[in-house]
């Protein structure tokens, strides 16, 4: 089974606002970007498709370390949410699980991979972490000069 090595990062501007999302997926020394933009989104919605765009560029069942600053989602996995969230109809104690449409759409990624996960520390000294956090940036900043709104 191939080993993979998955950065990502979301980031709004607003919580609602434009949001921009990077994954950087890490194979044999080889480094494939992939990044992008919503109009009208969250931040932790762009956190989920970062990891989402990251794993749906996989061709094959892969080993993936998920590496990501977003204690969301992180902690969804290491701290079985996820699990509770299924057995529950995705609610919890108060109320309906946000973004159940992009958790399903994880979950059912997750499940063609062997999946482990990382929480960093944002904004910090990691490199690949801050690379995807300024390719997010970016991605929204063209998102606002393409839609006239810088």
């Amino acid at each position: 089974m191939k080993e993979v090595i998955l950065y990502t990062d979301g980031a709004c501007s607003g919580n609602p606002g434009v949001g921009g999302y990077c994954a950087i997926l890490m194979y044999k020394g080889k480094e494939r970007v992939i990044s992008g933009a919503e109009g009208m989104t969250t931040n932790n919605r762009m956190e989920l498709m970062a990891v989402i765009k990251g794993l749906e560029a996989l061709k094959e069942p892969c080993k993936v370390d998920i590496y990501s600053d977003s204690a969301y989602v992180v902690n969804a996995f290491l701290q079985d949410w996820i699990t509770n969230w299924q057995n529950n109809g995705f609610k919890t104690s108060k109320g309906k699980v946000l973004n159940i449409e992009l958790w399903q759409k994880l979950i059912e990624l997750c499940a063609c991979h062997n999946a482990s996960w990382h929480k960093v520390k944002g904004h910090a000294d990691n490199e690949y972490n801050n690379r995807c956090d300024s390719i997010a940036r970016k991605e929204i900043d063209n998102f606002k000069k393409n839609a006239g709104q810088v």
